[in-house]
């Protein structure tokens, strides 16, 4: 199971779009890849329908999971999020740096 979850804010680390940030938008974990506001960029070549015009179209295209790491919202700093659990048995994400609880 992936520690990246919709809505997480991730920096990329590998590729053509290196060092940038952004939104997750989707996580597809049978392929561990994920979908990024903003990132990643391509070209697709789509046929007309009734409602919208045919043409060239870009969208954002997936990364690897490996190739991007979370960043903690409070100390903004890349890292890698440790699994811990509350008094009442919930799990949670923690920041190592900072110590702060990650939303799921």
């Amino acid at each position: 199971m992936p520690t990246i979850h919709k809505k997480d804010k991730v920096i990329v680390l590998a590729g053509k779009e290196r060092g940038k940030q952004g939104e997750v938008i989707q996580v597809l974990p049978d392929t561990q890849r994920i979908v990024i506001s903003k990132i990643n960029f391509v070209k697709r070549h789509t046929k007309g329908t009734q409602t919208q015009p045919g043409g060239i179209r870009e969208k954002e295209a997936s990364i690897h999971i490996s190739n991007v790491m979370l960043v903690c919202k409070k100390c903004n700093q890349p890292m890698r999020p440790k699994n811990d659990s509350l008094s009442d048995g919930t799990k949670v994400r923690v920041c190592r740096k900072c110590g702060e609880m990650i939303a799921q």
